[in-house]
């Protein structure tokens, strides 16, 4: 048996968002998949940025973290908080905050309004979420990503406040940026992007140039920011590959 591997799904998604990467990975491993606050099962809970990623290590115990997008921004808070905890991190598409402060003013505007949106949302009106998710998913940041990818029964499950939650509290716009803590990470990371995805393969480079020795960054081409669910196996080698490797 391998070692626990958690995986950390991104905004508007659950834990059952992995589909066949999750799969893979389960195959002689134990793992665990985890819905974050304000989605699926954990959609009433609120808690900060900090707190998010200490739960997530308080469900995980001694890991293996798989972080995607949100997921990977939590994943790496942990790491950056609780080294002891994290065996190996995985971040996929992920990103360490925004650095200038106009900037995250900027994103944490739009997030709010975004928020405002989905807090009109009642629980039970899925007609209205599922328009939510359909034009969150139409963004050019999904371009490639086929519509049976997009997990929309699976998605329907979140609530409009526990999204419009989580982007208050976990929103790249309020999250504190982690890059100057990078040079100090001492767990083996693996970080992953899609050649597709210009800005958030950008951002793997520069992940792995702060972070030095111990990070490694592979560019999967034909794929965007969702690599996981359009290149499934080869992300599901990297990772796996990764932990074999120590």
């Amino acid at each position: 048996m391998g070692p626990p591997i958690v995986l950390a799904h991104g905004f508007t998604q659950t834990a059952r968002c992995w589909g066949p990467l999750a799969d893979r990975l389960a195959i002689g491993n134990e793992l665990h998949l985890v819905d974050l606050p304000g989605h699926g099962n954990s959609t009433d809970v609120t808690v900060s940025f900090p707190d998010a990623a200490r739960m997530l290590g308080e469900t995980g115990g001694h890991a293996v973290y798989v972080g995607y997008s949100m997921g990977a921004r939590i994943a790496l808070r942990l790491a950056v908080d609780h080294p002891e905890l994290v065996r190996h991190l995985v971040l996929v598409s992920g990103t360490a905050g925004i650095e200038d402060a106009n900037e995250r003013n900027v994103r944490r505007e739009a997030d709010e309004t975004l928020a405002g949106r989905l807090a009109a949302i009642e629980r039970d009106d899925r007609v209205s979420l599922g328009q939510f998710l359909d034009e969150w998913l139409r963004q050019p940041l999904f371009a490639g990503l086929p519509t049976t990818a997009w997990q929309l029964d699976e998605r329907q499950r979140n609530s409009g406040g526990g999204l419009a939650r989580s982007l208050r509290l976990h929103g790249t716009g309020v999250m504190e940026p982690l890059w100057e803590h990078l040079g100090n990470l001492s767990v083996p990371t693996t970080i992953i992007t899609g050649a597709d995805d210009a800005k958030f393969t950008d951002l793997g480079r520069r992940l792995a140039g702060r972070i030095g020795a111990m990070a490694a960054h592979h560019v999967i081409p034909n794929a965007g920011h969702a690599v996981h669910l359009q290149r499934p196996d080869a992300v599901a080698d990297l990772i796996l590959g990764a932990i074999r490797a120590g």
